[in-house]
């Protein structure tokens, strides 16, 4: 099966940088204790890296929690 991440959002957006706001908005996480499941590939490793600060992440095995 493949893996997926769970992304939760945990720290508010206010008075972050531009682009990283639109990453969050990109994901589709615009409130916190937002919780979104993605496919783990390189695109999305790349925008959760940068907003790691704001975000926690579990690796899952793509089974609907």
């Amino acid at each position: 099966m493949k893996k997926k991440l769970k992304v939760t959002l945990k720290k508010s957006p206010i008075n972050k940088i531009k682009k990283h706001k639109r990453t969050l908005k990109a994901l589709g996480l615009t409130k916190i204790g937002k919780t979104r499941i993605y496919p783990d590939n390189d695109a999305v490793r790349g925008m959760l890296e940068q907003i790691a600060y704001m975000v926690e992440i579990e690796e899952t095995n793509g089974e609907a929690e």
